[in-house]
């Protein structure tokens, strides 16, 4: 699954991210696209609670790639 949040502001992001994890409930990775530096604090110490581990991924200036992947999962 993948979100493009760009553009959106915290809380908004990790909030989604959270209800990706939720929704796919460990079955797939979640990919977040933000344009929103307070994402790489607040998106990845979810990720550990929610059970995924996480890779960031700078694409551009300012712009990350966050995949959120199910424990287990590389």
């Amino acid at each position: 699954m993948e979100l493009d949040v760009r553009g959106e502001i915290c809380p908004y992001p990790m909030m989604k991210a959270v209800e990706a994890m939720k929704k796919v409930n460990g079955s797939e990775s979640v990919v977040v696209i933000t344009d929103h530096a307070p994402c790489l604090d607040t998106i990845p110490p979810q990720a550990i609670r929610n059970g995924y581990t996480y890779e960031v991924e700078e694409t551009g200036s300012p712009e990350w790639r966050i995949t959120l992947n199910p424990k287990g999962e590389k």
